[in-house]
């Protein structure tokens, strides 16, 4: 009997033989065996080395595509062709299209458009399932989470070690943040204290006075006088931030030198003046810059 003839009419453990021992070029004839079910081809479909030719052609077999484990196993596989990979990636289940978003090997953009998927379906999961996926999803679907600012998910969020400065930045770059995304970021233990996200976070109105001038000490000249530019930053808080600038640039003649002004837990934003053109530099300050 020939290999395509045994191939076609072989079962049992001698067809499982078959499936790990025969060519990859040569495995066509498994998919006419009767005795293929849904195991058997999860099986076959675990072989990386199939070419994209054979996946095309149990594409091609509607029977095959009723279970979703095959579907799966497609989707998974590194030479399913790319346009029926974008389709499979429709039909998985949310914690597959995680596993796939994460997964070794995956191309950037099939990667990118199981994300989006995740993403699209943030809004209508339940809070442990948020909490669960806030835990161990990549960076993009956890800062997506991160700012909806609801408590234990932002907390959560926060801790993922696969979080990345980058999503941090783009989460504080967003105008209207919830006020618990910005405290916890700015409470946080690591990204509190992450130079360039103290500098996103003093642009954020929900930070408090104090916390902005606890900053200021650690910030550079040169970031300082861009921060006091205008547009940036509310009338009331480029202020404070000039002062720091002046105290700066001149040279300590005594220790008895002011400190600068008590300040007190209201927002940067409840202190600004009740002139429009104060409350108009409020409205920029979130967005400006970034």
């Amino acid at each position: 009997m020939s290999g395509a003839e045994e191939l076609r009419s072989v079962s049992g453990e001698d067809f499982v033989r078959l499936i790990h021992e025969t060519s990859p070029t040569q495995l066509f004839p498994a998919l006419e065996n009767p005795s293929l079910n849904e195991e058997l081809l999860c099986l076959l479909l675990q072989r990386k080395d199939l070419p994209a030719e054979f996946l095309q052609e149990v594409l091609l077999r509607r029977d095959f595509l009723k279970s979703y484990r095959v579907k799966k196993a497609l989707a998974f596989h590194p030479h399913t062709p790319r346009t029926e990979g974008f389709r499979l990636l429709r039909e998985l289940y949310l914690m597959d299209l995680v596993q796939f978003a994460i997964s070794p090997g995956v191309l950037p953009d099939m990667k990118i458009k199981a994300q989006e998927q995740v993403i699209a379906k943030l809004p209508q999961l339940p809070l442990g399932q948020k909490i669960t996926l806030a835990r161990k999803a990549p960076a993009r679907i956890t800062g997506a989470l991160l700012a909806e600012g609801n408590a234990p998910v932002v907390k959560a969020a926060l801790a993922n070690p696969s979080l990345t400065e980058a999503q941090v930045l783009r989460v504080l770059s967003r105008d209207k943040l919830p006020a618990i995304v910005v405290q916890s970021i700015a409470q946080d233990a690591k990204w509190g204290h992450v130079y360039n996200v103290r500098i996103a976070l003093i642009r954020q109105p929900a930070m408090t006075l104090a916390a902005i001038l606890a900053f200021l000490p650690e910030l550079t000249i040169s970031d300082l006088r861009e921060l006091v530019a205008p547009g940036i930053l509310s009338e009331n808080l480029r202020h404070y931030l000039q002062a720091e600038v002046q105290r700066r640039m001149q040279r300590p003649k005594n220790n008895d030198e002011p400190p600068l002004p008590e300040a007190g837990e209201e927002h940067v934003s409840e202190r600004d003046g009740a002139s429009d053109d104060e409350a108009g530099g409020a409205g920029s300050g979130s967005a400006g810059g970034e």
